[in-house]
């Protein structure tokens, strides 16, 4: 029997690394329950939002080259760098930021990567006209973007991991983010087009908890699934 309830937990801001090794944990449960014999219980599927500190990722895909600067300079600008098991190549989070790590049976809504993530780039075009700003996709890349033709920029990156139709990683939507961490790299390997924020787009900083909420309902909306917020198991927060 399918499973279309979304467990909803917001990490709040937290350092990349145990906010990775939390959507792993999540991941790795779902998959051990999938691969017992004597399971009957349905899969669990989650939905983590957070904020992270400056980092930078690069995907299993990803080439180095991609990161403009040295690791002294990493250091010197407090930006942490790891490389991950998503696919996708290199890109930033931080501040202003709103991640989601979508953790889902994928056997749940629909086995189908390709609907996958098309379904997480139309969760983000919807919160996006719902703030004034026209979205779409950009044939041949994944994410979503500004102004196609003319001059496209992405507003929101996205890579992911699947095993067993079990996903992680996720989808990285700039809102009121510092873009000139940017500069410090090729963003997602592409080295033509640019990147933008909600903010820049609309000239004005925004309720970073506005846009988690309209995330939070269209998400529920495109998924066609039920969404209840539930309590985090313990995750080391960051200094502040």
């Amino acid at each position: 029997m399918k499973n279309k309830h979304i467990f909803l937990q917001n990490l709040g801001r937290v350092s990349y690394k145990p906010a990775w090794d939390y959507q792993t944990l999540l991941f790795e449960k779902i998959i051990t329950q999938k691969t017992h014999s004597q399971n009957t219980e349905p899969t669990e599927n989650y939905l983590l939002l957070c904020e992270h500190n400056h980092v930078y990722t690069l995907g299993k895909s990803g080439k180095i080259e991609n990161l403009l600067i040295s690791a002294n300079e990493l250091i010197e600008k407090g930006i942490e760098f790891y490389k991950i098991n998503r696919g996708g190549d290199i890109t930033y989070h931080g501040l202003g930021q709103i991640v989601g790590y979508p953790i889902l049976d994928l056997e749940n809504f629909a086995t189908d990567i390709h609907w996958y993530m098309r379904s997480l780039e139309e969760v983000i075009i919807r919160t996006l006209a719902d703030f004034g700003i026209r979205a779409e996709r950009l044939q041949g890349l994944t994410g979503v973007w500004i102004d196609t033709k003319q001059h496209p920029r992405k507003i929101c990156a996205m890579g992911v991991k699947t095993s067993r139709w079990v996903t992680m990683h996720g989808f990285a939507l700039n809102v009121n983010t510092e873009l000139d961490f940017f500069n410090y790299i090729v963003p997602c390997g592409i080295a033509d087009k640019g990147v933008t924020s909600m903010q820049k787009e609309l000239g004005k900083e925004i309720l970073m908890q506005e846009v988690e909420n309209t995330i939070i309902k269209h998400f529920a909306e495109v998924f066609e699934a039920q969404i209840s917020e539930t309590s985090i198991l313990a995750i080391k927060k960051p200094h502040s």
